[in-house]
């Protein structure tokens, strides 16, 4: 079973309709919005600030969302595919943008709408991503504009996919929501 656990009075608020790995952890000061799927050992860590995640985001195996002590938040917007092992870090995320696996994006960051962060791209604290955009590298710099049909079509993509393998595991006796 998930692990969801309450700290300091406040309890992560999970729609029925979001699919939780049995072994993701969501602490504290989380909320999510319908259609959300965290999957195995993703974790989301609202302890020493909050975190929101707007509608159908996928969080796959591994990734951190955390936050720092009174100063960042982390907020996602909808429709956001954030990859195998990424972290997110006090930043913001706007919608309909893919975060690649193994990324990483710091505090203060500001991802617009439409764009992807490529695999193992490091996102400095403090960067602005311009709508529409590939940032990749360590650190992560403006590789091109893409065309708006190519990334809608792809981040549409995998984030509708990951709602489809939810409903596989919301099949499945073994794997129990919270």
């Amino acid at each position: 079973m998930a692990h969801i656990i309450p700290l300091k009075g406040i309890t992560p608020e999970i729609p029925e309709d979001c699919f939780i790995a049995p072994n993701a952890t969501i602490v504290g000061d989380v909320v999510m919005g319908k259609g959300c799927t965290v999957w195995f050992n993703a974790v989301i860590r609202g302890d020493v600030n909050s975190i929101r995640l707007g509608e159908n985001v996928n969080v796959q195996d591994g990734a951190v969302i955390h936050c720092t002590y009174q100063k960042s938040k982390t907020i996602v917007g909808n429709n956001v595919s954030i990859g195998h092992n990424a972290i997110l870090h006090g930043c913001t995320v706007d919608n309909d943008v893919l975060i690649g696996m193994g990324a990483i994006v710091m505090d203060n960051a500001h991802i617009a709408s439409n764009s992807i962060i490529a695999a193992g791209a490091v996102v400095l604290s403090g960067t602005n991503v311009e709508p529409g955009t590939i940032y990749a590298g360590v650190p992560a710099v403006k590789v091109k504009d893409i065309d708006m049909a190519l990334i809608k079509g792809e981040i549409n993509r995998i984030s509708k996919n990951y709602n489809m393998y939810a409903s596989w595991y919301q099949e499945t006796e073994e794997v129990k929501q919270p």
